[in-house]
């Protein structure tokens, strides 16, 4: 059985690419904002363009803080992707505070004056620790970034990829079953559809 693969839909966009990036990897996705999908899913994604308030706002209206927590704490693969990786930390400072989803500790830090905002294009990624998402990625690989803001998690430890854009922030995260990167992969051409692959192969084997 291929494993049932749910891309969360909060209002956020961008859909129509993650699923596409899906596909290209040989799998199906559904696309819902139905709590009772998530309960039944092997892999989750979280996609997500916007900002930390609205997102939280509309995780809590659509029921989805809970299952999304309750997914992850029970050991299925999950992927969080640009303010999907930012709703997983315990802060954002996006227009004052507001409590994310706090499964990482850490928090959500504007990026540095002197750089255009948002940080919008192609950046390297610079591979710090090892993990099955990487496979077949070269060190140093462009993928695209669109945000203002940056995850500065607690523990260095759940960093395993960085890049420079006028501070050197986490731009993937990775604890047990949980990844999450600050760029869009689904926007990112080859490199980023391979990731996709990786993440789905990581699924299909955990």
């Amino acid at each position: 059985m291929p494993p049932r693969i749910v891309v969360i839909d909060y209002g956020a966009g961008n859909l129509r690419s993650v699923v596409r990036a899906v596909a290209h990897a040989g799998h199906d996705a559904v696309v819902t904002s139905d709590p009772r999908e998530v309960d039944g899913a092997d892999a989750v994604i979280l996609p997500g363009v916007g900002a930390a308030a609205d997102t939280m706002r509309n995780l809590r209206a659509t029921g989805m803080v809970e299952p999304v927590r309750d997914f992850i704490a029970s050991g299925r693969p999950f992927f969080g992707v640009c303010m999907g990786q930012q709703a997983l930390l315990s802060v954002s400072e996006e227009g004052g505070e507001h409590e994310c989803l706090g499964l990482i500790p850490g928090r959500v830090r504007k990026l540095p004056p002197g750089q255009k905002v948002p940080h919008m294009g192609w950046n390297e990624v610079w591979q710090t620790g090892e993990h099955p998402v990487f496979e077949g990625i070269p060190d140093g690989s462009f993928f695209y970034f669109v945000h203002s803001y940056y995850p500065a998690p607690d523990d260095a430890a759940v960093v395993i990829g960085e890049t420079e854009y006028g501070v050197r922030f986490a731009s993937v995260l990775a604890r047990d079953n949980v990844v999450a990167t600050q760029f869009h992969p689904e926007k990112s051409g080859e490199m980023g559809l391979r990731m996709y692959a990786n993440f789905l192969r990581f699924a299909s084997e955990n």
